[in-house]
C-alpha cells in the first residue's frame, strides 16, 4: 500500500466517521422533533380547552358587572335620599343646643330675679319691722 492509498483509507475512514455523527445527530433530532411537536399538540388543545372555559366565565363576570352596577346604583340611590334626613337631624342637634342656651340662660335671669326679689322682700320686712317699731315708739312719747 503506497502513502496515498492509506491517506485514502483514512479520509475514508473520517468520512464514515462524520456520516455517522451526522447520522446519530439526524436520529436525535428527529426524536426531539417528534417530543416537541407532541408538546406543541397538548399545548394547543390545553389552550382550546382553557378558550372553551373563558368564554362562559367572561359572560359570567360581564353579568356578576352589572348586577355589581345596578347595586351600586340603587345604593347611590338611597345615599342620596338619606342625605336630608341627615342634614335635618344635624339641624335639630343645633336647635337643641340653641334651646339648651336660652335655657340656661332664662334659668339664669330667674335666679338672680328670686334673688333680687328676696332681697327687696326682705327690706321690705325689715322697712315694715322699722316703721311698726316707730309707730310703737311714738304712743309713748305722746
Amino acid at each position: 500500500m503506497s502513502g496515498a492509498e492509506v491517506a485514502g483509507v483514512i479520509a475514508a475512514v473520517a468520512f464514515l466517521i462524520i456520516a455517522l455523527a451526522v447520522a446519530i445527530i439526524a436520529i436525535r433530532l428527529s426524536g426531539v422533533t417528534k417530543e416537541i411537536k407532541q408538546t406543541v399538540a397538548e399545548v394547543n388543545q390545553t389552550l382550546a380547552t382553557i378558550n372553551g372555559e373563558v368564554k362562559p366565565l367572561t359572560n359570567e363576570i360581564e353579568a356578576l358587572l352589572t348586577k355589581s352596577n345596578t347595586l351600586l346604583n340603587d345604593v347611590n340611590g338611597k345615599v342620596a335620599a338619606i342625605d336630608p334626613v341627615f342634614t335635618a337631624i344635624g339641624e335639630l342637634g343645633e336647635s337643641v343646643s340653641d334651646l339648651n342656651t336660652s335655657t340656661r340662660n332664662l334659668a339664669s335671669k330667674v335666679a338672680n330675679g328670686a334673688q333680687n326679689t328676696a332681697k327687696v322682700t326682705v327690706a321690705a320686712k325689715v322697712g315694715q319691722k322699722a316703721m311698726s317699731l316707730l309707730k310703737k315708739k311714738d304712743p309713748a312719747k305722746d
